[in-house]
């Protein structure tokens, strides 16, 4: 291991706090990452492996997300199910009914052995026949940092090709499931596509196998899902992310991210990494809620969402966007030729002609 990642490593340790083992950045989160890679807040937060709930606790703006234990567990039984009999059900799915396969044992000592573990079964996995690799743990690199990644399960073909399988508890109801939840899932599994390419590129399926319950049984069914779209847009933010050594140092002495460190000492550590809050943040990062209070409190056009700050341009407070729409009498030929100012003063004097045609009709 190098110098400079062993030192980077120490001082991503003294900014989650003493003694505070690190949280791990899973594919779901990273993900959400790579949907908003602008965000060095989260970039650094992640890496570190700080618990961003726990920080929002402390800050008194709690996440409002997360899976309830009573899904939680109605997903682990029904992976239990896909996977029981030697995976049966999950062969089946996978078009190989009647089958065996070889399920190598994955065990090592921490991530890096059982990285190591799951390289060696890939590569060793044998010809003509089936070989399941149940939630396998995969390492990528992101932004200088290693992030290791645990899918539910890797299928190797006979013809040696490798699938990613992600088993979701909502379900397949007539053939089809939730956009919404299936385009999540997509994503996440782009995720573990893109760290197996980095094991041997080209060998991993761009259609990844998403096993559900069936209707409202707890049958399992399954479909192919094409995930090149996500793999496209997942590679391209994750190379636009800073790396983690630059953003480090840039921080002051005495920044921590401890959740149990003084709060005025907490809140300056937290505001001390660039944010880049969107409305969108607020299903997928835990200090969104408090990324967002700062946000009005700052008058940021950052609180209106990501499409709308970039068409505002040069306009980066909520005063200078209303100053637009309704400038004072005699300011028109001050203004710059601003496509966002023009188009704001438009809708501001269409906004006024209806106003006023409903106030004529109402009267």
């Amino acid at each position: 291991m190098s110098t400079t990642h062993h030192t980077l490593r120490e001082r991503l340790a003294v900014l989650r706090g003493p003694d505070i083992a690190a949280r791990p950045l899973d594919a779901r989160a990273l993900a959400a990452l790579a949907a908003n890679p602008g965000c060095r807040r989260r970039s650094l937060l992640d890496a570190a492996g700080v618990d961003k709930g726990a920080v929002a606790e402390a800050l008194g703006a709690p996440a409002r997300f997360g899976q309830s234990r009573f899904a939680f567990s109605r997903g682990h039984a029904f992976e239990a199910r896909v996977k029981a009999e030697g995976c049966a059900e999950l062969l089946r799915l996978l078009g190989a009914d009647g089958e065996s396969a070889e399920v190598p044992d994955l065990a090592a000592a921490g991530p890096e052995g059982r990285a190591a573990r799951t390289r060696l079964a890939l590569a060793e996995a044998p010809r003509g026949r089936w070989t399941l690799l149940d939630h396998p743990l995969l390492a990528l690199d992101v932004a200088g940092s290693t992030v290791f990644l645990e899918p539910d399960a890797v299928a190797v073909a006979p013809d040696g090709a490798w699938t990613v399988v992600e088993i979701k508890s909502f379900p397949i109801l007539d053939g089809s499931a939730d956009a919404t939840k299936v385009g999540a899932a997509a994503r996440q599994a782009a995720v573990y596509v893109l760290a197996l390419d980095a094991v041997a590129p080209g060998r991993t399926r761009s259609d990844i196998l998403l096993v559900c319950p069936k209707d409202f049984s707890n049958l399992p069914t399954a479909e192919a899902v094409d995930v090149r779209k996500q793999l496209a847009v997942t590679r391209r933010q994750l190379t636009r992310l800073t790396r983690i050594e630059e953003i480090a140092a840039l921080l002051p002495e005495g920044t921590t991210f401890d959740p149990a460190a003084p709060l005025p000492a907490l809140a300056a550590s937290v505001e001390a990494v660039p944010a880049a809050y969107a409305p969108e943040c607020l299903s997928s990062c835990e200090l969104a809620f408090h990324c967002r209070e700062r946000a009005r409190a700052a008058d940021c056009v950052d609180a209106l969402g990501r499409a709308l700050r970039a068409d505002l341009g040069a306009l980066t407070t909520l005063a200078a966007v209303r100053a637009a729409a309704r400038p004072e009498p005699g300011a028109d030929a001050d203004d710059p030729d601003d496509p966002a100012v023009l188009a704001l003063r438009r809708a501001a004097a269409l906004r006024a002609e209806a106003l006023a045609a409903a106030a004529g009709a109402a009267s």
